[in-house]
């Protein structure tokens, strides 16, 4: 997927893929959400993500109604990190991506 962020692309078919998240609710739930975080070659972070009616990317679609929708924007390197530990993802991915110390 390609997008076009400040007159910049961002495609996630070449940029390196650090994690995946999604809530666990199936495609058909209205509140499901996924998204992915990027890392261009250029170093700068970007999430992608999509979610349904019922998720903080709902739209309005009409007459009271709202759709679910996708996004795509960019991270700071410790918005990433932090993305990572909110959502719980491996230590050893978030390690490799990123400098942190052992407590």
């Amino acid at each position: 997927m390609k997008t076009v962020i400040d007159k910049k692309i961002y495609n996630t078919e070449t940029a390196t893929l650090i994690a995946e998240w999604d809530n666990g609710r199936g495609n058909r739930d209205f509140r499901a959400c996924e998204e992915a975080l990027y890392k261009t070659k250029k170093g700068q972070y970007f999430i992608c993500g999509e979610g349904g009616a019922l998720t903080s990317y709902a739209t309005s679609c009409g007459s009271n109604s709202s759709c679910g929708s996708s996004r795509t924007w960019l991270v700071t390197q410790e918005e990433a990190r932090r993305w990572c530990e909110n959502h719980e993802i491996a230590a050893d991915i978030i390690a490799a991506n990123f400098e942190i110390e052992e407590g």
